[in-house]
């Protein structure tokens, strides 16, 4: 998979070049660049932002160096996303389609006040927001989305399974884990998880992750 990011601010990005992405990155699982929007403008001051018609507080990114930011990277196979308030919620659902369906995504972090409408209606794919709050940017939102989306590539976590059991992959939140040592001020490793039977252990990691739903998210389970 290519990630390709537009932003007015590509530095904000350092943290995804750490850790389980990182070396993702480096055995090249898959491709992420990033794009600055204000090298597609074509004001000697290299603006981007201007006032809004009909008026309203705050400025609003100018169309020519976005579409143009977009166009250098777009092809037949890209799939355009806008991080907006406005969008579709992302859920785990809308990840793995992501991750399994596209092989190249541009992903288009607005600022200020947003973007020109006319972006929206020309380039724009989708819209997606990572909840309903308002950020300064684009940029938080869109390192969630390249995280969640790139725990599917494949290798990327080291093992096939490791993004298929875990909360929101069946619609439940996950189960409790434990590690060494047995027992750790006065609370025990429940036993079910020691005595080797599979099939009592998975039947108990399936009634933990009802009874965590029902205590956490009892909404998943009207769904």
């Amino acid at each position: 998979m290519r990630i390709d990011i537009l932003t007015l601010f590509p530095e904000m990005f350092e943290p995804l070049k750490e850790s389980i992405l990182g070396r993702a990155l480096e055995k090249d699982l898959f491709q992420l660049n990033l794009i600055n929007i204000r090298d597609f403008s074509l004001d000697k001051h290299k603006k981007v932002d201007d006032y809004i018609f009909g008026g309203g507080d705050g400025m609003l990114m100018t169309p020519q160096p976005l579409y143009d930011a977009i166009m250098s990277v777009k092809t037949e196979d890209s799939y355009t996303i806008y991080m907006s308030p406005k969008g579709t919620v992302l859920t785990q659902k809308k990840v793995c389609n992501l991750a399994t369906n596209y092989n190249h995504l541009i992903i288009v972090c607005g600022h200020y006040e947003g973007i020109d409408q006319r972006i929206i209606d020309l380039c724009i794919d989708e819209q997606v927001s990572i909840g309903d709050y308002v950020l300064t940017g684009g940029e938080l939102p869109a390192m969630v989305l390249v995280d969640s989306v790139a725990r599917f590539i494949p290798e990327v976590l080291g093992s096939d399974t490791s993004a298929e059991d875990e909360s929101f992959s069946d619609g439940l939140l996950e189960y409790p884990q434990y590690t060494r040592p047995r027992e750790f001020m006065g609370l025990s490793v429940p036993e079910v998880l020691l005595n080797g039977n599979h099939k009592e252990i998975e039947k108990w990691k399936l009634e933990q992750k009802r009874i965590e739903t029902e205590k956490f998210r009892p909404d998943l389970l009207d769904k």
